[in-house]
């Protein structure tokens, strides 16, 4: 007879396997997200006022986003620790709702920015909740395929942004993808609702609050979404409405919907609901250091509002890098020494042992690898064979359809082999790959086999990587740190993404501009040449980073580590 594992026994849920699969969908909700916009942002742009002349003004739509996923992630981690993975999720999806909602209804820039935070706020959660969740639900050496599939359709979700966005502005306007977004996360929150009913992992950490308080909270939460969507909406038949037109009337000279007095009830009635709020947060607040975690999301923060605000064609860091990385240093020791201090900091201490940090090494040289074939691909593309970026686009596509495919194997070869024995080789060939690449011109990119044979391969390679790392630091991690440990690997990997890609943008930079001045008089062609120059060295130095991922990716385990009880 086949026993259940303790883990799921725990939890409290007979259907696994219908929870990973919708928390996984959930996933690739937020992944496609991350993507959706490229195509999307002119139009976003003109939504809120903004001409194609004002590219650097719009920055903040996306690294809003970028902000929102990183630097709550161990703040995101440490709730999944103390209250159930369900409820984690269901509020990260209700997060993403509210945010894509915003966006959706935004015409002002610093509302769509608010959107766009809230969405990677609950977009970034949803990934360390599964991964704890997994934990969970799944033993200790029987993890792997789980793993992969979370991996797969976080990447999965990479190939679909782009093409959803492509297929809804087909037919609707911006807004429809946001919409379509709110609309799934909703759907998704009810059916892990449903799944999850009666599971009983955590205990209840919030406290009794009498039944008339909710009913009050309840109507003061439907009055502020009324108020503050319908300033945000503001519908013609009320704003042209002799009758009912005077709420939306803005105060003074000022054009934001929410400057008007429909907006300052809506707002007046979300700090109440705030107010009332704190009777369900309070109890899970006290156990969490929530100074930590502020100084966590300043230092994650600050950093990535200073590489990924920056130009990477003329500057390394952003224009407020310079007094951001300080402030990021001084968060960091101010963190560092109140964890020595504290009982019980937010990243428990003895946390990060093991196992745990080459996975942190490993999952950070990865993002910076994927990184650097995302964006220079597509360029390389651009200045040898085609000056369609939708067929630059499809060269990209090789290698992201690759990588899940290598996540899902990656996490099957884990039922044999130990996490080092996957991820290292995997890495090693994707090393090798990205060296052939960073000799790459034109007559490469013409044939199509070569390339398509070289990206698959590296995709695969890196794919293979992402189960092992996530294995190896879950199973290192006490359970009760589960959900830390997974929001501190994705960190590393987001962490991998931003630096990463503006200090191999700044090399292959420095190369190019040394090339041109070396150049008396040159040419439409030198000039061709020396930007291909710089995308190879892009994909030399994430090569070498690939390479070093590998060497320490055997420190990951060489040996299996089998649980005791049966896979459900």
């Amino acid at each position: 007879m086949t026993s259940v594992p303790a883990d799921v026994q725990q939890s409290g849920t007979h259907r696994p396997r219908a929870l990973l699969a919708t928390a996984s969908v959930a996933v690739a909700l937020a992944a496609a997200d991350t993507y959706v916009v490229v195509l999307a942002l002119q139009d976003m742009m003109q939504g809120v006022g903004l001409g194609i002349d004002a590219l650097q003004r719009a920055t903040p739509i996306i690294s809003g986003f970028l902000l929102g996923y990183i630097a709550v992630l161990p703040l995101t981690g440490r709730l999944t620790d103390i209250v159930s993975r369900q409820r984690v999720l269901v509020g990260c999806l209700l997060l993403f709702v509210i945010g894509s909602s915003v966006t959706a209804l935004s015409v002002d820039l610093s509302v769509m920015v608010t959107g766009r935070f809230l969405q990677g706020v609950g977009g970034g959660g949803l990934v360390p909740a599964t991964l704890a969740l997994v934990a969970e639900l799944w033993p200790a050496g029987r993890r792997g395929t789980a793993l992969g599939v979370v991996g797969a359709v976080q990447e999965v979700g990479s190939v679909l942004g782009p093409l959803l966005g492509a297929l809804i502005l087909a037919v609707a306007d911006w807004r429809m993808i946001f919409w379509v977004n709110a609309i799934a996360g909703v759907l998704l929150a009810v059916v892990i609702t449903v799944i999850g009913r009666g599971a009983t992992a955590a205990p209840r950490v919030a406290a009794r609050v009498p039944r008339w308080w909710s009913a009050l909270t309840a109507v003061v939460a439907l009055a502020t979404v009324a108020l503050l969507g319908l300033a945000l909406w503001a519908p013609d038949f009320l704003t042209t409405s002799i009758q009912w037109g005077g709420p939306f009337v803005p105060y003074g000279d000022s054009t934001a919907r929410l400057a008007t007095p429909i907006g300052v009830w809506g707002l007046c009635a979300l700090v109440v609901l705030l107010t009332l709020s704190v009777r369900y947060w309070w109890p899970v607040a006290r156990r969490i250091d929530v100074i930590g975690a502020i100084l966590i999301a300043a230092a994650l923060g600050a950093l990535v509002l200073t590489f990924a605000a920056s130009n990477p064609e003329t500057q390394v860091v952003g224009p407020m890098g310079y007094w951001l990385l300080p402030v990021a240093a001084l968060a960091c020791v101010l963190y560092l020494w109140r964890h020595r201090a504290l009982a019980d900091p937010l990243i428990a201490k003895g946390v990060v042992t093991g196992r745990v940090r080459p996975a942190l090494l490993v999952s950070l040289c990865v993002g910076t690898a994927i990184v650097a074939i995302v964006v220079d691909i597509s360029v390389l593309a651009r200045l040898t064979v085609t000056d369609s970026q939708t067929t630059a686009a499809l060269v990209l596509v090789r290698f992201l359809v690759a990588v899940p495919v290598g996540a899902l194997v990656g996490g099957a070869l884990l039922r044999k082999a130990a996490p080092g024995m996957v991820a290292a080789p995997g890495l090693l060939i994707s090393a090798l790959g990205l060296f052939h690449m960073s000799t790459w011109g034109s007559p490469e990119l013409k044939s199509w086999l070569a390339p398509t044979v070289v990206l698959v391969v590296v995709g695969f390679g890196v794919g293979l990587a992402i189960a092992p790392v996530n294995d190896a630091a879950l199973h290192d991690a006490p359970p009760s740190a589960h959900g830390v440990v997974s929001s501190l690997v994705v960190v590393a990997r987001m962490i991998g993404m931003v630096v990463g890609l503006a200090l191999l943008t700044a090399i292959g930079l420095h190369r190019f501009y040394a090339k041109v001045q070396s150049l008396t008089d040159p040419t439409g062609a030198q000039i061709t040449a020396a930007g291909v120059l710089q995308v190879q060295t892009v994909f030399l130095g994430a090569g070498i980073v690939t390479l070093i991922a590998a060497v320490v990716a055997i420190t990951l385990g060489r040996h299996t580590s089998r649980g005791a009880t049966r896979p459900v």
